[in-house]
């Protein structure tokens, strides 16, 4: 027995510390974690002044800025998430937003505004806008002048949540005091401590934890056992912003347009002679206006005598003007980046325009660069808010969308003008690196159904060309001319050249070896044209526009007189 007894006290000692070290595994395996996660890091905030935003219900990763107590976003956060009207001039130091009325004004590090139309300033109290490692911030309080949307900013650390949709949301109550964890277990870390009756926002429920938001914009995970009187909440839209009204001076009925290229003053009796051979035209755009220098002086060739014929055969007159000019070398960006340029080009082109008797302007503008396509657009904006106050319509020719003229934006465009014309032609053009249509059907169409995307179809007009391409090959070079319709009609009958339908393109292709050059003609003329109108019709645009006036023969109008009486 005595020898026994020492082994049963091994054998008890052995399960003791079995039992204990069990119990130790199963306590740290199940027991709840204690540590606190770093919310600098969970955050991610990198500097002193830097707010991390939450957006409805998820970390946006971008942070705003605090500067003298006032929260700040930058630009690039400002355009993601509540607008891309904010203009920075950085030659002047001037901050602008338009409206469809007026536009205003603010020294950048200024606490002034000043609306540009009525001269009244107002003293905001805090710096509205500042530069910082060249990025702009904006006051968020200035912006929700402009823009609805709230913010609430929470401190240890700052955040601030940012609504700028509202509707309903899942929440629950928390049914006893606990805390809210990054990762859903009892060993992650915590993010911040929670107590009984506090409502929480409902994300993403799983098998034994909910993913959560706070009303303090901690996001992380409880346990459901936790939640209790799941329920649906409704969230209160802001609505703080003056409300905006859009008025365009669109018209009843289909625009019928053509461009009348003139280099010198013309009256009644040469428009008389140029249309007279149109159908069913409505607008003549006289290319009467032209940048001279980089201070935004123009010249032009305007004249009543026309505006009067224009008028008395039941012809609007919609003056072209354009950035460049045989002979004249235009910067767009060294006028449009200054506001006292644009502001100046403004003024006196809409006091000219009015004072030659036009009913509106077309912007043909060809030469802006990706530098200058903010300044371009506000150009544009001041431009259409004067137009309208002095009843001008507002038209702006666009190329054919690509990715290398997407910067021309024509979203933002489309919002202040009262036309979106699409040049719909130059697919190939001189220079080209291969011969081809000057505009193949499938090109014309998905450049109208790009556009219809950004601007509303009713205020789209797509142009169509009255030229045509020789194309001629000669060894390994290649060159091409711009002729009318007549011309390419007479060069393929003075030569023998057949034509057959190309159903790639829609059109009349024709070509030839003549004294070993090699010819290639995709036809422009009734055929083509009438395939144009049709898909123009099916895409429900404003009307028809065409480059140029004297180009096309005379059976064209009678293909677009049927359209427009369609």
């Amino acid at each position: 027995m005595k020898k026994v007894i020492p082994v049963v006290i091994a054998i008890a000692l052995i399960i003791i510390v079995f039992a204990l070290s069990f119990g130790k595994g199963l306590y740290e395996k199940y027991s709840y974690g204690h540590d606190y996660a770093d919310l600098n890091d969970y955050f991610e905030i990198f500097a002193k002044d830097d707010v991390p935003i939450i957006l409805q219900n998820e970390k946006y990763g971008k942070n705003a800025k605090l500067y003298d107590g006032n929260l700040y976003f930058e630009r690039e956060i400002i355009e993601e998430l509540f607008t891309e009207r904010f203009y920075l001039d950085t030659n002047e130091g001037l901050l602008l937003f338009s409206t469809p009325s007026t536009t205003y004004e603010s020294p950048v590090d200024g606490k002034m505004m000043t609306d540009v139309k009525t001269g009244e300033s107002k003293d905001y109290g805090y710096v509205i806008s500042y530069i910082k490692n060249d990025k702009l911030y904006i006051a968020a309080d200035y912006i929700k002048q402009f823009v609805n949307f709230s913010y609430e900013v929470f401190d240890d650390p700052h955040r601030v949540q940012v609504y700028t949709e509202w509707g309903t949301r899942t929440v629950a109550t928390i049914k006893s005091d606990t805390q809210v964890r990054r990762k859903g277990g009892v060993k992650s870390e915590i993010l911040c401590d929670i107590s009984e009756g506090t409502t929480v926002e409902i994300i993403e429920p799983m098998d034994e934890w909910t993913k959560v938001k706070t009303d303090d914009c901690f996001i992380g995970y409880v346990e459901n056992f936790r939640l209790k009187d799941e329920r649906t909440d409704t969230l209160t839209p802001v609505s703080d912003a003056a409300k905006e009204e859009f008025h365009y001076l669109t018209r009843d009925h289909k625009i019928n347009l053509t461009w009348h290229n003139i280099e010198f003053a013309m009256g009644g009796s040469e428009l008389r002679s140029a249309v007279a051979a149109t159908k069913a035209l409505n607008v003549i755009s006289p290319t009467w206006y032209w940048l001279v220098d980089n201070e935004g002086s123009f010249t032009h060739v305007a004249n009543t005598d026309y505006t009067a014929a224009a008028h008395d055969m039941g012809l609007e007159v919609w003056a072209l003007i354009s950035d460049f000019h045989t002979g004249v070398e235009i910067d767009d960006y060294e006028i449009l980046s200054y506001t006292s340029k644009r502001r100046n080009l403004v003024n006196e082109l809409v006091a000219s325009v009015l004072s030659y008797g036009a009913d509106g302007i077309n912007v043909d503008f060809e030469y802006v660069t990706s530098q200058c396509a903010d300044h371009y657009v506000q150009f544009i904006r001041e431009l259409a808010i004067a137009c309208h106050e002095n009843g001008l319509v507002i038209s702006v020719d666009n190329y054919v969308p690509t990715e290398y003229t997407a910067h021309y934006n024509r979203h933002s465009q489309g919002e202040f003008v009262d036309y979106i014309i699409i040049m719909g032609y130059d697919e190939h053009y001189k220079g080209s690196p291969e011969a081809g249509s000057v505009s193949s059907i499938p090109w014309m169409q998905k450049g109208i159904e790009t556009t219809v995307n950004l601007v509303p179809k009713e205020r789209v007009i797509n142009a169509v060309p009255f030229y045509t391409r020789v194309w001629k090959t000669e060894g390994e070079d290649l060159s091409s001319e711009a002729v009318t319709m007549q011309v390419s009609q007479d060069f393929l009958k003075r030569n023998g050249i057949e034509t057959k339908w190309d159903e790639s393109t829609y059109q009349n292709y024709g070509e030839a070896t003549i004294g070993g050059v090699f010819y290639q003609v995709w036809m422009e003329d009734k055929d083509s044209l009438e395939v144009r109108l049709n898909v123009m019709k099916q895409a429900g645009v404003a009307g028809v526009a065409s480059w140029k006036l004297g180009q096309e023969t005379p059976d064209i109008w009678d293909s677009i007189e049927v359209y427009m009486n369609q």
